[in-house]
């Protein structure tokens, strides 16, 4: 270490420069834009980004919303349970009504209920192609204790 070194403020004496003049010195905002990233540039990149985002969403929802309204509704089954008949203790007849674009078979899955609505019977029936949209299909559903009633549960393209 030399002389200058060791005076009494230690390494960190001040410096006999004089002091740059206050119009010379970049404005705070700038240094500080520099330092943490800021910068036109970086606005300019981040704008970009953003945009591009905005566009890949705006495509992915365009592109949903156009398959969704072409398949949508060729596709759809509709099933009502028209009626049942409890014929024993261990058997009900269910009659459903199945529309369904021509041409599409489908399964449905029904059940039997006690009085407690549990399942006591479940099958599942697969309706078979037809020209006609809609076709009325009588089942039965065998239990494993008396039943009150019979239910669709669900239909499906098959």
């Amino acid at each position: 270490m030399n002389e200058d070194e060791l005076s009494e403020d230690g390494p960190f004496a001040a410096s006999s420069a004089p002091l740059a003049p206050a119009s010379a010195a970049a404005p705070a905002s700038d240094v500080r834009a520099e330092r943490y990233g800021r910068t036109p540039n970086s606005r300019k990149r981040g704008r970009a980004v953003a945009i591009g985002f905005g566009a890949a969403v705006v495509l992915v929802i365009g592109t949903w919303v156009i398959w969704a309204g072409f398949d949508g509704t060729a596709s759809t089954v509709d099933a009502q349970d028209q009626a049942y008949t409890v014929v024993g203790p261990t058997r009900v007849d269910l009659t459903l009504n199945v529309s369904v674009a021509s041409g599409k078979t489908v399964s449905c899955a029904v059940e039997a209920q006690n009085e407690s609505h549990a399942v006591v019977g479940f099958k599942v029936i697969d309706v078979p192609a037809s020209t006609q949209r809609s076709q009325q299909i009588t089942t039965t559903v065998l239990t494993t204790e008396p039943a009150v009633t019979g239910v669709l549960d669900s239909c499906w393209l098959t």
